[in-house]
C-alpha cells in the first residue's frame, strides 16, 4: 500500500478535512493538503480538481475529497480523464469501490458523516486493494467509454 495520499475539501468539509489529515498522519500516511484553507466559502470544483491532478500525475495515487455531502465532489473528480471517484457513507461501499471498481478517489460529506465514520470509511478504502479478475473488465470498459467520449 503507497502510503502517500491527497486530500482537497471546499468550506463545508474543511474542518472534518483536518482531523482526516491527523488520522491518516497517525497511521504514517504522508498527506499532501491541497486546499481549501478555512471555512470562508469556496467552490468545491477546484479542490476536486486539484485532487485529480495529483492523482493523474502521478504524484499520488489515491485522493479523499470532503464537501458538504460529498455527491457534488465525486461528480467534479468524474470529469476528470482516469479518475474513478466513489461518494460512500457506508464502509461496505468504502471497500467494494475499491475492490471491485479500483476507486481512487474517495468522497464523503462531512454534514452526512461523522468523525468516527470518516475515519472508517478512509480506513476501508485506503487497505482495500483492487480485486481484478472479473472487476478488471468491468473497469476496463469504463476507461474505453471514457476514451471514446473524450473523442468527440
Amino acid at each position: 500500500m503507497n502510503k502517500k495520499i491527497t486530500i482537497g475539501s471546499d468550506h463545508a468539509g474543511y474542518r472534518l478535512k483536518l482531523q482526516i489529515i491527523d488520522h491518516l498522519q497517525k497511521k504514517g500516511f504522508e498527506v499532501i493538503d491541497v486546499g481549501t484553507d478555512s471555512d470562508a466559502s469556496c467552490d468545491y470544483p477546484v479542490f476536486a480538481h486539484k485532487v485529480c491532478k495529483n492523482i493523474q500525475d502521478g504524484v499520488t495515487e489515491l485522493g479523499i475529497l470532503i464537501c458538504g455531502t460529498g455527491i457534488g465532489m465525486s461528480m467534479a473528480a468524474n470529469k476528470h480523464r482516469g479518475i474513478r471517484a466513489a461518494a460512500c457513507s457506508d464502509t461496505f461501499s468504502a471497500r467494494l469501490t475499491r475492490q471491485h471498481n479500483n476507486a481512487n478517489v474517495l468522497c464523503f460529506g462531512e454534514r452526512v458523516v461523522g468523525y468516527g465514520l470518516a475515519c472508517d470509511l478512509v480506513d476501508n478504502f485506503v487497505e482495500t486493494e483492487f480485486e481484478e479478475g472479473k472487476h478488471a473488465r468491468r473497469v476496463n470498459l469504463i476507461t474505453e467509454i471514457e476514451r471514446e467520449e473524450c473523442n468527440r
